[in-house]
């Protein structure tokens, strides 16, 4: 009799049912045929969160095949920590689960593990893995993860300039399959082979000439050399050392599905392809707006954050930022004897102090969110400054109106009696509004370009932080201001 298939499990049962069938090869099978890679990469990550140590036995049981494409998929986070468990329980699997993934992922893993896996341990590994794949990693691990050598692959498809259409064509069907993409073929002069005849792993396969879509030699004349084939312009390339976002920036300029690296003298080391951007970018967005928030970016996802780490990362911006707000207690002793003669003057620091650091705020991620997507450069400092200046002194008049007439309603329906001289007290809030958000914006929108010149993340001049700084130059203007506008009268 034919057994019978296992039925769909819900979503919440899926992680804990993959782990008591793990042990059983035919139930197991029976579960999989109803789930998809994603699924089942979705249910290991959540048993990991519940269970750590008990994923790893479960991917070491799914079929190999099936095993690859889960490491492959983005919905199983903390693929390096799995794949240190397995290292430790079932070496032998972990190295031909390695030897598997793709050069990129190899080099991710590997870079991870330096702070999850002893050396002796990663080095074991690193030796059961073939000489062609060592030196593949070798190449990659040279570069940054924010860099196009970092996020590259060397599993892509070259042919020499004289091979025919039918040839390269031939050629795809037969190695296509180890490859990561085959959408482009790379047209290389002098390729180097190994003494096999493949390609040499871990070094340039030669000078890039030409690159041509799959979709081109299948529509071209079988008998055209490769080199004749397609668009015969320069192509477009990017250095090992180019930075991701600026990577990330061409394929969408230039809508590529992937965009080669070559060195220094036009050699062809690798290709950086669109969905290892995307991943890239998902990662530095998240870091950015963790920065947003006026903290350090999390090292892995917040789900998995131990609790003594979570509060090693805030603890210090947010000590950070409240030694800066001392600063505004200090302001306001300062102004002490002007607050005692105008008590009515402290009824409106919040709303002084809140406009400058919203101002500013709003003008740092205007400014961060355009470095990162390069439509400003260092150079646009004094633009933007100039831009500032005029967009400040106007929503700071829009925001001084408000603040004045709000004053003046007030005191004409007798909701809040401001005094004999309520004019000059709405007359020092309106002006003091356009001197604080003009300030803020100035302030919220030079501080990313500083902070680029020093060589800092921009994203480091959060919201949090600029308010901050911004509160204590508020109050020094509101009082400022007042000690003006009322001399003689209030003061």
């Amino acid at each position: 009799m034919t057994k019978p298939t296992l039925a769909a499990p819900s979503p919440d049962a899926t992680p804990e049912l993959l782990y008591l069938l793990h042990g059983d090869p035919s139930e197991l099978a029976s579960m999989l045929a109803e789930l998809r890679a994603a699924d089942v990469a979705e249910a290991l990550h959540r048993l990991r969160q519940r269970t750590p140590k008990a994923a790893a036995p479960v991917l070491a049981a799914l079929p190999f095949d099936l095993a690859v494409q889960v490491l492959d998929e983005p919905e199983l986070d903390g693929r390096a920590e799995l794949l240190a468990e397995l290292a430790r329980r079932e070496p032998t699997t972990c190295i031909a689960l390695i030897e598997a993934m793709s050069a990129d992922q190899q080099a991710d893993v590997f870079r991870e593990w330096r702070g999850i896996l002893p050396d002796a341990e990663r080095a074991r590994v690193l030796r059961g893995l073939s000489p062609d794949t060592q030196r593949g990693l070798e190449l990659l691990l040279r570069y940054p993860p924010s860099s196009a050598g970092g996020i590259m692959t060397t599993e892509f498809v070259t042919v020499p300039p004289h091979w025919t259409v039918e040839t390269t064509l031939q050629h795809v069907s037969q190695v296509g399959g180890a490859k990561e993409t085959v959408y482009a073929i790379y047209v290389v002069d002098g390729q180097k082979r190994d003494e096999a005849g493949g390609l040499a792993a871990g070094e340039p396969v030669g000078r890039l000439v030409h690159v041509v879509s799959l979709r081109e030699l299948l529509i071209a004349d079988r008998t055209q050399q490769v080199a004749d084939v397609g668009d015969r312009r320069v192509p477009i390339t990017v250095r090992p050392h180019t930075d991701r976002e600026d990577v990330a920036r061409l394929i969408s300029k230039y809508n590529l599905l992937a965009v080669p690296v070559v060195d220094a003298d036009g050699l062809l080391v690798g290709i950086v392809t669109v969905d290892d951007v995307i991943d890239a970018i998902v990662a530095e967005q998240t870091e950015d707006v963790q920065k947003f928030g006026g903290m350090e970016a999390l090292d892995v996802p917040y789900t998995e954050i131990g609790f003594w780490a979570m509060i090693k990362k805030r603890a210090g911006w947010l000590t950070a930022l409240f030694l800066g707000e001392m600063l505004t207690a200090t302001a306001m002793g300062h102004f002490e004897e002007e607050i005692a003669r105008a008590v009515v003057l402290a009824l409106f620091v919040p709303l002084i102090i809140s406009s400058g650091g919203n101002s500013g705020s709003q003008a740092t991620s205007l400014i961060i969110r355009a470095l990162a997507l390069g439509e400003l450069r260092l150079r646009d400092w004094w633009w933007v400054a100039r831009r500032e200046i005029p967009s400040g002194l106007t929503l700071g008049a829009i925001l001084g109106a408000v603040g004045a007439t709000r004053i003046l309603v007030w005191q004409a329906f007798g909701w809040y009696e401001y005094g004999a001289h309520y004019l000059l007290v709405a007359l020092t809030v309106g002006l003091s509004l356009v001197g604080v958000v003009l300030f803020g914006s100035l302030t919220g929108s030079m501080l990313p370009f500083a902070l680029r010149r020093l060589g800092f993340d921009p994203a480091s001049a959060s919201a949090p932080f600029v308010a901050t700084l911004v509160d204590v130059t508020g109050l020094i203007i509101y009082f400022t201001v007042a000690a003006t506008v009322l001399r003689g009268t209030l003061l």
